[in-house]
């Protein structure tokens, strides 16, 4: 599959009273369209950063991103974020209670003509197994329909990219790991290209085709989760594995009631 996104030796940083404060330093990667990418790391890592500079919100200090034949961004110059082409879903659904599920999906069609976007809301219903609930308000749904919704409003314009910001972080354990297989299902099924940020092992292996594990602003390896698993590039890459690893068992026992 062709390239479709290119992080080439990108740097962010913040302004502070006391000067700038580094937060990413020369990262780079690439991905396939079609595939699925995850940065995965501890808070503070740098993570979220990095995709507030692909959707748009940080500008780079160095470096440049692309998406396509399209250089998003470089120093001095980026496309505005509703240019972008990128969607994205947020942690906390960020629905509008007061808008049906329906017209929740049709957000960001409002320039469509009305058969069309009709349609495509019909579609996204189907696709993420919510037709019964087109007339029902975000506050009548359980986490996890609220969380298939925004994917849907996400996935509405047909964004050529999708960005997913630790959207999984407010459900319960059981739920949090379906939902995650489902998201991927759905965006295998659309082929859609996108970027998840977590702190969370399971949810980076259960859907992400590579994963960047993130150490102080810069991935320290970028592999599939087999490579991970098998060929950690250093020592802090497994320790941080089997770590994760551990505190999910600990987790899924706890749940069982096997855990005092």
């Amino acid at each position: 599959m062709p390239e479709l996104l290119k992080l080439d030796q990108i740097s962010l940083a913040y302004d502070t009273a006391d000067g700038l404060v580094p937060v990413v330093q020369d990262l780079s990667l690439s991905l396939d369209k079609g595939s699925i990418g995850c940065l995965l790391g501890a808070s503070g890592c740098g993570k979220t950063t990095v995709l507030r500079a692909i959707s748009g919100f940080e500008p780079l200090r160095a470096g440049a991103i692309w998406l396509g034949d399209t250089c998003l961004s470089e120093v001095g110059r980026q496309v505005e974020p509703e240019c972008r082409r990128v969607g994205m879903m947020f942690q906390d659904y960020a629905l509008f209670p007061h808008l049906t599920v329906e017209k929740n999906i049709a957000f960001g069609l409002r320039k469509w003509d009305k058969a069309r976007r009709r349609e495509r809301v019909g579609e996204l219903l189907a696709l993420t197994g919510l037709e019964s609930s087109g007339r029902r308000y975000p506050h009548e749904l359980s986490g996890g329909q609220q969380q298939r919704v925004a994917l849907a409003r996400a996935l509405a314009p047909e964004p050529d990219m999708l960005l997913l910001d630790e959207p999984f972080s407010n459900l319960d354990v059981d739920t949090r790991e379906r939902l995650a297989f489902e998201v991927r299902d759905i965006l295998k099924k659309t082929s859609h290209t996108a970027i998840l940020v977590t702190h969370n092992q399971a949810e980076a292996f259960a859907i992400a085709d590579r994963i960047g594990v993130m150490q102080q602003g810069k991935i320290v390896q970028w592999d599939t989760p087999y490579g991970l698993h098998h060929q950690p590039a250093s020592d802090f890459v497994a320790d941080f594995i089997k770590r994760e690893a551990l505190m999910a068992q600990r987790a899924q026992a706890y749940l069982r009631g096997e855990a005092g």
